[in-house]
């Protein structure tokens, strides 16, 4: 009888261990299955990451092109204005210069009118 006891108590002992590792079994697929969608998860959360610092990375790029296109035409604009009042200055100082030599001219031609007349006068009073 005590081999009976022992055998059924071995026979017990295995269903419950048979049993145990059927659970142990279900609950590692499960816990495989957690990690396998927490990775399939980790990964789609990296992609996007990636995805949108490279969005921001061609917006910040575009921007910055943008930006250096606009400062190239303001200061070709100010090269252009800065052109166009130098021609002004210039074509004032030309102005300025023939007024000059043409108010030097004819004082020119008056004191030579004058001196020839006071040479004429001069001849005239001596003869």
């Amino acid at each position: 009888m005590k081999k009976l006891i022992l055998n059924i108590a071995l026979v017990l002992a295995l269903v419950v261990s048979v049993t145990s590792c059927r659970e142990t079994k279900e609950e590692a697929e499960k816990a495989g299955d957690a990690v396998e969608n927490t990775t399939e998860k980790v990964e789609d959360a990296v992609k996007d990451a990636a995805e949108t610092t490279g969005d921001a990375i061609k917006d910040s790029a575009n921007a910055v092109k943008e930006d250096a296109e606009d400062v190239l035409h303001e200061a070709g604009d100010a090269i252009k204005d800065g052109a166009d009042k130098v021609k002004e200055g210039a074509e004032n100082a030309v102005d300025d210069a023939k007024d000059a030599v043409k108010n030097a001219t004819d004082k020119a031609k008056e004191e030579g009118t004058k001196a020839l007349n006071d040479a004429a006068n001069n001849l005239k009073k001596d003869n």
